[in-house]
């Protein structure tokens, strides 16, 4: 592993945080914390913690010793000094006296001698810090040291590459107990600069925060190079699976919200390194063994559902197979509660979902409540993917037993890692919006996002100089909504990026312009292949979808007033879309039975890509009045913006027993009313 310290950035920590008064020596602890957070074999997602001692006056001028540690979650990636709440270190190393101390004495306690009342919960291993003594501590759960404290021999190994360097601790809970003990081996030998805690991870220390990181990095580069040394080839089976249809995760989205009334996205991981992982031999016996570390259990559960290759044969033949295999996997997970819940008081049983998915001869399936926890459970199922096959290379792998994994999966200070907080409505749903790179998908999207929606956005053509930080949330696809083969491309790209379709705003549009009576014929056909068929074509598409996922939908037309009240000069673009409310109508009338519903929003006068300056100017020459009149001539007198259509598409999806309808965004036009 590199070493990536640098003096000048680290005087450039000192700089930045002395003009906030925060004291160089916590500077660079949040420096080096970066450096180790960064660094995705070392921690992942709010794990590990680091921590600082130094002295401080209190509010009466007193000189006090505090340690300043990694909040409890937070990510140790981007972390800032409010992260890193400080605490008095006297009374935290006056628990060394005592025999035991409740999760909640200590957390109470920790609190108790925080500097700052509002500061958040420091880490759960704030004791373990406290008590050794040097100014710098570094927690990790490094991959390759992972590999080595989680083996049936890993003593004896950890000796062999380590010496007396790291003393070894055996496995427990981190908390009071696990601080004593720390602490307790320490003791036995001072001149040690790390411990190797079983099936846990490292910690490093040091006089200053560079000699802290230093040996961090030596010792897990030392794991590294054995790891290396001692590496051969795995024995993987032959792909028998030929045929494979993304309906899978369609299916699979299907069962989930059977099971747990919630939606929730799949992401398909299908390179030729996944597809060759998922084939290899005893897959099923090496990774249904337990957590390489058990922050990890809190993220993932303690195991995948792997699905072999015979019965991807059979789901093939029989979707149902795939049903029971998940619902088995589920059965399983409420039976290893109610074995073990007495082990902690009062847990109540989380969702029995799985969270990675192992499909032998496809690849493996991530699946979260949104697409910030499929990175999660991907980025640790990676992290533990690789500690257990480079595990493999040096021994047996061991993980803790199971009464030891569901203490640390429902222990109340771990869980409160997770956000806890009331489900969104509409997290897990997925909507697709079409034009989405004009100015009202934009304003949609903006509109979706903010409300905890996942989003997709097909158009021709996206620049990201224009709105980057909008079209960095979002899955942007080029695509080309005329053509039929673009359109299944696309829709394939979403389903391995989300396992399905829950609503789609059908917006995408081009205004054409012409007198009836000499237009040419291509002008209206042009017209009708981007204003009616291209709805036609990917609401087809979509609705079926939605029939497999069988969890209801939304799909929603952008019409426009042309299509019951025509403008002069525009009949082109009001034929097509006149032809596309009747379209909205009748999916709305084939679809009922399926909870699919089916509604449109008719807007008009939006300034936007099709809405042009230009364009805007044409109309108000045919009304015979001047631009700023076109744009806010109703009943309202004001201008409808493209936010104005975004909440319209949304509370069309709010309203759960409306369907065949049309809500105006005009200012008001009585014309154009259909009241």
């Amino acid at each position: 592993m590199k070493n990536l310290w640098n003096i000048n950035a680290a005087k450039n920590y000192i700089a930045k945080y002395n003009k906030i008064n925060v004291h160089k020596d916590l500077a660079l602890r949040i420096y080096t914390t970066h450096l180790l957070g960064n660094e995705k074999k070392l921690v992942l997602h709010g794990g590990g913690n680091t921590s600082v001692k130094l002295e401080t006056k209190d509010i009466f001028n007193n000189l006090k010793k505090v340690i300043y540690v990694k909040g409890s979650g937070w990510d140790m990636s981007n972390l800032n000094h409010l992260g890193m709440p400080g605490l008095y270190l006297d009374p935290l190393k006056k628990t060394s006296s005592l025999t035991k101390m409740s999760d909640e004495n200590m957390v109470n306690y920790l609190r108790l001698n925080l500097l700052d009342s509002n500061s958040p919960n420091p880490s759960v291993e704030t004791l373990l810090h406290a008590l050794l003594p040097h100014k710098y501590v570094d927690h990790t759960h490094s991959n390759a040291i992972l590999s080595l404290v989680n083996l049936k021999n890993s003593p004896k190994v950890l000796n062999k590459i380590f010496g007396k360097k790291l003393a070894i601790v055996p496995y427990i809970m981190p908390g009071f107990q696990l601080a004593k003990k720390c602490f307790q081996i320490f003791k036995k030998n001072t001149n040690v600069e790390g411990l190797l805690l079983l099936n846990h991870g490292i910690f490093t220390f040091g006089d200053d925060a560079k000699q802290s990181y230093d040996r961090m990095i030596k010792y897990v580069s030392l794991a590294e190079k054995y790891i290396n040394n001692k590496k051969r080839k795995h024995k993987y089976e032959k792909n028998k699976v030929n045929n494979f249809s993304l309906d899978l995760l369609i299916q699979c989205r299907k069962i989930f919200y059977q099971i747990d009334k919630n939606k929730w996205i799949v992401n398909l991981h299908s390179s030729k390194d996944d597809i060759k992982f998922s084939l290899l031999e005893n897959i099923d016996r090496l990774f249904t063994k337990g957590p390489v570390t058990p922050d990890h259990v809190i993220r993932i559960k303690s195991q995948p559902l792997i699905i072999k290759q015979k019965d991807l044969i059979k789901i093939n033949k029989n979707k149902n197979n795939l049903n029971v295999l998940i619902k088995k996997y589920c059965q399983n997970y409420i039976s290893y509660f109610k074995k073990n819940k007495n082990q902690i008081k009062n847990s109540k049983i989380s969702d029995t979902i799985p969270r990675i998915i192992i499909l032998q001869g496809i690849g493996y399936l991530s699946i979260g409540r949104n697409k910030k926890e499929i990175k999660i459970s991907n980025d640790i199922f990676l992290s533990m993917k690789q500690s257990i096959l480079d595990s493999c290379f040096v021994g047996t792998f061991k993980s803790i037993n199971q009464k030891e994994i569901f203490k640390m999966e429902y222990w109340p200070l771990e869980r409160a890692k997770l956000n806890n907080k009331k489900r969104n409505i509409l997290e897990g749903s997925i909507a697709l919006i079409t034009g989405g790179a004009g100015t009202i998908g934009q304003a949609i999207a903006k509109k979706f996002i903010n409300e905890g929606l996942e989003i997709v956005l097909f158009d021709k053509y996206f620049d990201y100089n224009k709105n980057q930080k909008l079209f960095d949330k979002c899955l942007c696809i080029e695509c080309d909504i005329t053509n039929n083969n673009s359109i299944q491309k696309s829709i394939n790209k979403v389903i391995k990026n989300f396992g399905g379709i829950d609503i789609l705003v059908s917006n995408a549009g081009v205004a054409f312009q012409g007198l009836m009576e000499s237009i040419n014929e291509k002008v209206i056909k042009d017209s009708f292949d981007i204003n009616f068929f291209s709805h036609q074509k990917i609401s087809q598409k979509i609705v079926n979808i939605m029939k497999i996922q069988d969890m209801g939908g939304s799909i929603m037309f952008n019409i426009s007033k042309q299509a019951v009240n025509p403008g002069k000069n525009f009949g082109p673009y009001g034929l097509a879309k006149t032809s596309t409310l009747f379209l909205m109508k009748q999916y709305a009338l084939e679809c009922g039975q399926y909870n699919i519903r089916v509604n449109g929003v008719n807007a008009d006068r939006i300034q936007s890509g099709l809405l042009t300056k230009k364009f805007i100017t044409q109309r108000s020459k045919a009304r015979n009045i001047s631009p700023d009149q076109y744009l806010s001539n109703n009943l309202l007198q004001q201008e409808v913006l493209a936010e104005d259509v975004a909440d319209a598409f949304f509370n069309q999806i709010l309203l759960k027993k409306t369907t065949g309808n049309i809500i105006t965004v005009d200012g008001g036009n009585i014309e154009a009313s259909l009241r």
